[in-house]
């Protein structure tokens, strides 16, 4: 049997249209996307943006969110959750698909999967745009992502400064994006490998958002291995903390936007994919459990930076307590 072919990456061309289809399970990549759109449309003038969740949506939500007498300028609807969609969302967005608001640009987010395939095809016979973001995962796909995201701000780096933040932060998509996006932001002269170490250092930092990661899914066995190599290797744990309580703002900052109907990404400024992935960390968290995270680590970082002779056992305990708290043990 062939080899299935790779599903090429598309989301750079996004582009607004009456009805988008954004797809694949690259959350930083779909959040590009939808970024790309908004800027098309502003450089019209002002928008009206509305954001709905298909897996918890209601009947009639669409058509209200499309409807032009609702916009002072014209709308876009960003719909999420498509790959979880239910069943009244179904009905409603096959019955808008078959004739669009011209006026209006309704996108949607499908993560992948098969939940809603008869919506996608009725989408891709209709020739609606569609744009892919496939999952990143090898190391090579990596490097050229990062380096892709320089090249996107006309700030072309080279390959060996590109392979040394890779290196520095890891494999997680969002934290590269976002350590790109502060290297283009902060620095105004050339990146190279000495801005890299400057700013990121060495693995010290892959290690620290690898533990927080750990521990805020509540993987503590995972987590405690990550914080013991670490510290044979003669990893200081202070940015080991200080990943971990970064995290944690993160998702406070999150969670206290939505019950405060505020937008975290213009409201807070948190990028959209720190957004989207707090969020789906947020779903084993409660207020309760957050705020006694924060006093461990807090008490943590205070043991560390000299108020105990036990840094690691510190850093240990702090790593234990958020792991149990996210596991809700």
């Amino acid at each position: 049997m062939a080899a299935r072919q790779a599903v090429e990456a598309t989301w750079h061309r996004a582009a607004p249209a009456p009805v988008v289809l954004v797809s694949g399970p690259e959350a930083v990549l779909a959040s590009r996307a939808v970024e790309r759109i908004v800027a098309a449309m502003r450089k019209r003038g002002e928008i009206e943006i509305t954001r709905l969740d298909a897996a918890g949506y209601s009947r009639g939500q669409l058509q209200a969110a499309t409807s032009p007498s609702l916009f002072a300028e014209p709308g876009l609807v960003i719909v999420e959750a498509v790959e979880a969609m239910s069943d009244d969302f179904l009905q409603d967005s096959l019955a808008y698909v078959a004739g669009p608001d011209p006026e209006c640009v309704v996108v949607l987010l499908h993560g992948g999967g098969v939940r809603g395939k008869k919506l996608l095809d009725t989408l891709r016979k209709g020739n609606a745009p569609e744009y892919t973001c496939p999952a990143i995962k090898k190391d090579a796909d990596l490097v050229d992502f990062a380096a892709g995201e320089f090249e996107r701000a006309g700030r072309p780096t080279g390959a060996r400064a590109v392979r040394a933040l890779v290196d520095a932060i890891g494999s997680d998509v969002a934290e590269i994006a976002a350590a790109c996006a502060q290297l283009i932001s902060d620095v105004s002269g050339p990146i190279d490998e000495q801005v890299v170490a400057r700013y990121y250092g060495t693995r010290v930092n892959a290690t620290g958002f690898a533990v927080a990661d750990a521990a805020i899914a509540g993987k503590g066995g995972e987590a405690i291995a990550l914080v013991r190599h670490a510290l044979s290797t003669g990893t200081d744990p202070v940015p080991l903390v200080a990943a971990l309580a970064s995290k944690l703002r993160t998702m406070i900052k999150v969670g206290a936007a939505r019950g405060r109907r505020l937008d975290p990404t213009k409201d807070l400024g948190i990028q959209p994919w720190q957004v989207d992935r707090a969020r789906r960390e947020l779903q084993r968290w409660d207020a309760e459990s957050l705020a006694l995270a924060v006093q461990a680590v807090a008490q943590a970082d205070a043991e560390i930076k000299g108020a105990s002779r036990a840094p690691g056992f510190a850093l240990e305990r702090a790593v234990r307590t958020v792991a149990s708290l996210a596991s809700g043990r």
